[in-house]
């Protein structure tokens, strides 16, 4: 794939994550209401709108953003699989400095 493909990626990326990130401010729920895991999964496809601008940036990958991503995306999944573990996994990222 060119850089220019990359970049029209990118470019393309942050169009659905506006209209994501409207999405979810447009949920009124707030946690315990009964939409409360709706607007959980427009933060969950947020975080992966941005680990995917993560991955796809011309320059090395930055571990500490990476890190970050994948912290974001396995804290919000938890809800929705508690039983897989995601807490633990996510508590390990931050463990061993980059």
């Amino acid at each position: 794939m060119t850089e220019s493909e990359k970049q029209a990626l990118i470019k393309l990326s942050w169009e659905l994550h506006n209209q994501v990130e409207q999405a979810y401010l447009a949920e009124p729920a707030a946690k315990g209401d009964a939409n409360w895991l709706e607007k959980q999964r427009f933060l969950l496809a947020d975080m992966a709108i941005h680990l995917f601008q993560t991955c796809m940036k011309p320059d090395a990958l930055d571990q500490e953003k990476l890190r970050n991503n994948l912290f974001s995306i396995l804290t919000i999944a938890e809800q929705f699989i508690p039983d897989e573990g995601l807490k633990q996994a996510s508590d390990e990222l931050y463990r061993t400095p980059v």
